[in-house]
């Protein structure tokens, strides 16, 4: 698993992290059981505070993507077919609705970007 930080981006770390653990679970890159490192090896890794992937792990935890056993580590949760469908959905009108923000800056139509869209589905 390898995770990537951009000190420059707007996002949180914390949340880059997620993210990037939340995309690889839904390619399917990390399985169920699988497991992810530890919070302190992460932080070690990426030269950045516990309290940082602590937070990204909690994160996680939560939506239902991962669990953790004390002592043991924490490792990819059981993902129902319905529920990763769902979560993707969620993913894909998060990123249309950053397009349609980013096209209105520039003026475009939504004729305009339907046919972008058209374009870019037929590659």
């Amino acid at each position: 698993m390898q995770i990537i930080i951009f000190n420059s981006s707007k996002e949180p770390i914390y949340e880059q992290i997620t993210n990037q653990i939340k995309s690889s679970i839904l390619a399917g890159e990390l399985k169920e059981g699988d497991v992810i490192p530890s919070m302190r090896k992460l932080a070690k890794d990426l030269h950045i505070s516990v309290i940082t992937t602590k937070r990204a792990y909690e994160e996680l935890e939560k939506a239902g993507f991962i669990y953790s056993i004390v002592g043991k580590g924490s490792f990819v949760a059981e993902q129902n077919l319905e529920m990763i469908r769902e979560k993707k959905l969620k993913v894909i009108e998060e990123q249309l609705s950053m397009v349609i923000v980013n096209s209105r800056e520039i003026g475009l139509s939504t004729e305009e970007l339907q046919q972008l869209l058209n374009i870019l589905s037929e590659e």
